[in-house]
């Protein structure tokens, strides 16, 4: 299917549609050739950039260290040796993380970053729209009300799959949890999660 992708998206896309013989270099599809250029991290038709993968690990880390009583700093050159990724782009990260009051920041010699709240309070879904933006599998199909349209939209009969996928991934990301993310036995450790009895 060739589809149409949209620059200065941010959030979830369509890979772009390949160009082939079939494709003409001019006339009608020279704005969509254009358009299409784009460079993607992954396979698959629906991906997150970057922005959203290394933000949630980031956040997973943090969520290993807080503490119900008292929230643990970490500096972003720790979690960046934990998880192998670059520390400047971490730091980048983080801005918009703090913006929208997921991770909150503390300065001097044992300062660094911890989750502003509980990890069971903290959904993918707020994480990931404060790093990506607004869920958009299509243009036709955005969480901003305040989105271009796509030109099609009156009369086309596909817009009603690109709402129903965008809705199924905001389900999956609105009900998880960064507590989700930790395995078991350390929320146990930590207090936020009580030892189911061992059946006998």
């Amino acid at each position: 299917m060739k589809g149409r992708n949209y620059a200065g998206r941010t959030s979830a896309h369509l890979a772009p549609a390949r160009s082939g013989p079939d494709r003409p270099a001019t006339g009608q599809h020279s704005e969509d050739q254009t358009l299409s250029v784009r460079t993607f991290h992954a396979s698959g038709a629906i991906s997150f950039s970057t922005k959203g993968e290394y933000g949630v690990r980031m956040l997973v880390q943090l969520a290993r260290r807080w503490r119900p009583e008292s929230p643990v700093p970490a500096s972003l050159a720790e979690v960046a040796l934990d998880e192998a990724l670059p520390r400047a782009y971490l730091e980048q990260l983080a801005i918009p993380l703090r913006e929208a009051g997921i991770v909150a920041s503390t300065r001097g010699a044992r300062g660094g970053y911890a989750l502003a709240r509980d990890p069971r309070e903290i959904t993918l879904g707020e994480a990931l729209r404060a790093l990506e933006g607004p869920l958009a599998p299509m243009i036709c199909a955005s969480e901003d009300p305040n989105h271009a349209l796509c030109e099609r939209l009156g009369a086309c009969s596909v817009n009603y799959l690109w709402v129903k996928v965008r809705d199924a991934i905001s389900g999956v990301l609105d009900t998880t949890t960064l507590a989700d993310l930790i395995p078991a036995p350390h929320l146990i450790e930590l207090g936020i999660r009580e030892r189911t009895p061992v059946p006998v």
